[in-house]
């Protein structure tokens, strides 16, 4: 006869199932506690971060859409929206900050025509592919927008009769001296790595720049540019150029500033592309040898692949960082002549010493902005390039 579970009484927990419940209950009690611990470590850290790097970016923001005035006891911050920004592009300040604009020269059209082709191959090229996405070819379209405006900037502030502003001056740092340092940098590392004499004593003079301080080099140059009282002018006068000076003209006074940053970190290329270039694996150079390969082959097909990784990354750090260019400009030609030497920090510098604070926070934001697209094409198409050599 079937006892009914009413007879049985109460169904009664097994003992195993007790000891599991509560093995859980402490396992979920320790990883909360782990997770408790690890936010109060992190919890410092991240305050620290959060006041030296997101609250002034705030601050600076609110900053830019205000106007600085002073008051009896005191001063006050007015708030005036966008008027900072639009002074810089349309208002007394679009010449400072976009130069002056004029009709491209036939030169500037080809330049321009070949770069909007260029973007729009890239685009159809992108759209074609096999992993094409909607926000994919958004953001693309945006970034070809931009840089496609950049380049008629460029080519109507750089055509004849045009002047370039503080914005073009900028990229022209940027990408001038990043390049020249770069080539000179991986030349002058493939040459220490030959067996060739005194290779040793090269490598530490070539260090030398970096052991100098910006603006050091900055009074360095100063008087090396100076025909009139540096340690040349005899042989300037021997030249017929004792009365000529470098920073008297905009070209060549925005030749010196590249030049002083260039031949300051050209040392931080070198030693960097130095190590690359040594710690790569020497069996399949010997291979390529082996099969006939030439010097050029070898450079192009093992060598440049090998050093790519590296070359990418030193190349986003020092364009990141050539963009606060303010040191030698300041120093070498107080942005002279006129405002022709003058660099998107300087820029930002010297309105904030007229007490335009607002005017000063929307410069340095801009060249936030700047900076923040040129690194992210620049990481993409890094990117892309690794993945293709890989």
């Amino acid at each position: 006869m079937a006892i009914t579970e009413s007879a049985r009484g109460p169904a009664q927990p097994e003992p195993g199932l007790e000891s599991a419940v509560a093995v859980s209950r402490v396992r979920r009690l320790g990883a909360r506690l782990e997770r408790m611990a690890s936010a109060s470590f992190l919890m410092p850290s991240v305050l620290v971060i959060l006041f030296l790097s997101i609250f002034p970016l705030i601050v600076s923001l609110y900053l830019s859409l205000t106007r600085l005035q002073f008051i009896k006891g005191g001063f006050k911050l007015s708030f005036v929206g966008l008027a900072n920004y639009r002074k810089l592009f349309v208002g007394s300040e679009k010449t400072h900050f976009m130069g002056v604009l004029v009709d491209p020269s036939p030169l500037g059209w080809g330049i321009f025509g070949a770069v909007v082709l260029w973007l729009a191959y890239m685009l159809v090229r992108y759209a074609r592919g096999g992993n094409a996405s909607v926000m994919g070819f958004f953001w693309r379209l945006v970034a070809s927008v931009i840089t496609g405006a950049g380049v008629w900037l460029l080519v109507r502030s750089l055509s004849p009769g045009g002047r370039p502003g503080t914005l073009v001056v900028t990229l022209i740092y940027v990408f001038g001296g990043v390049t020249i340092q770069y080539l000179l940098g991986l030349v002058l590392a493939l040459l220490c790595i030959q067996q060739i004499p005194g290779r040793r004593f090269f490598r530490v003079v070539f260090l030398l720049p970096m052991m100098i301080t910006p603006v050091g080099i900055a009074y360095m140059f100063r008087m090396l540019t100076d025909f009139t009282k540096g340690p040349f002018t005899p042989i300037w006068r021997a030249f017929g150029l004792a009365e000529t000076s470098w920073v008297n003209n905009p070209w060549t006074a925005r030749a010196a500033v590249m030049i002083g940053d260039i031949w300051q970190w050209t040392p931080f290329m070198f030693i960097v592309l130095l190590a690359a270039l040594e710690s790569q694996p020497i069996e399949p150079i010997e291979a390529a040898l082996v099969d006939g390969a030439s010097r050029w082959q070898i450079f192009r097909h093992i060598t440049i692949p090998t050093i790519l990784p590296v070359s990418t990354t030193l190349i986003l750090i020092r364009l990141i960082e050539a963009f606060k260019i303010i040191d030698l400009p300041n120093v070498l030609t107080n942005g002279g002549p006129g405002t022709a030497t003058e660099s998107l920090t300087l820029q930002a510098f010297m309105t904030w010493r007229t007490l335009d604070v607002g005017g000063s926070a929307a410069v340095a934001y801009l060249l936030l902005l700047v900076v923040t697209f040129v690194a992210l094409v620049t990481v993409n198409i890094i990117r892309r390039r690794v993945l293709e050599v890989l």
